[in-house]
């Protein structure tokens, strides 16, 4: 199972996405500051995944999110969230 999942870091409010084949651990990593790309970016939650069976098809997806039309679908997707943390 690979997994497709985004943070969201409660600092800067911006999203990090990301795929893993060990959703568990790799979040795990990213709380603790393990990460690069995260670790000056804590606190970090993590509010959404998606499950694939092929990486293949996990990477194209990130791939996609990672584009202006792929960012703007998952903020539509997680409006009630994001209406939730600026309340």
């Amino acid at each position: 199972m690979h997994f497709l999942y985004i943070l969201h870091s409660l600092k800067d409010g911006n999203f990090y996405t990301g795929i893993t084949g060990n959703l568990e651990r790799r979040v795990k990593e990213h709380m603790a500051g393990r990460n690069i790309s995260t670790s000056y970016r804590q606190p970090l939650k993590l509010i959404y995944y998606e499950a694939y069976l092929l990486k293949p098809d996990a990477e194209a997806r990130e791939k996609y999110l990672k584009t202006s039309m792929g960012r703007r679908v998952i903020r539509k997707q997680l409006s009630h969230y994001l209406a939730s943390i600026t309340k």
